[in-house]
């Protein structure tokens, strides 16, 4: 009969488990490191769901929503084009070629409203009395108008009717402010 003694020193095995462990546990957050650096160089390429070329329409349901996110982020959304409709409405302190698209936001279940818009520029902006509703294509640019301020340089507009929606929501707070996402 042949007997084979072996011993185990558990010490050894210890050490080598808790080593391999280690290097496991290092070679995963390399490895999730790199690719969390990788995704964000590509993703500033190209930061915008939506092309460039591409004209993104506000409707009564996303304008707010879109409204709150390209003035809390205004770098973000700097040469998208957009198109909406809503009035003339201007205010004592705004420059002859300036204007607020504005529409009438619902802030009570009495029908209590207030002015909401982005401040739109345009060469022909005088040949549009307030309260005529119009329907606009222009590019969000980075303009001052008592500090930073989204203003959609027009490249289109022409006279609209009432929409039958002329009322708009507050933004609810379930959308997300992710860039070029309207």
């Amino acid at each position: 009969m042949f007997i084979y003694n072996v011993k185990v020193n558990g010490g050894k095995i210890f050490k080598y488990f808790f080593t391999g462990i280690v290097l496991l546990i290092i070679t995963i957050v390399i490895v999730v490191t790199v690719r969390v650096f990788n995704g964000a160089n590509h993703s500033s390429e190209n930061s915008s769901c939506v092309p460039q070329n591409k004209v993104s329409k506000l409707t009564t349901s996303n304008y707010t929503n879109v409204l709150k996110a390209v003035h809390d982020n205004i770098d973000d959304y700097i040469g998208m084009k957009i198109n909406f409709t809503g009035y003339v409405y201007r205010i004592l302190d705004l420059q002859e070629n300036q204007f607020v698209l504005a529409r009438n936001m619902i802030i009570s279940s009495d029908f209590q409203y207030v002015v909401v818009g982005f401040l739109c520029e345009c060469e022909n902006a005088k040949d549009f009395e307030n309260d005529t509703w119009v329907e606009i294509t222009g590019e969000i640019i980075k303009g001052d108008y008592h500090g930073d301020m989204p203003i959609v340089k027009i490249t289109d507009i022409k006279k609209a009717d009432k929409p039958n929606d002329e009322f708009v929501y507050p933004p609810n707070e379930s959308y997300i402010p992710t860039s070029g996402i309207v």
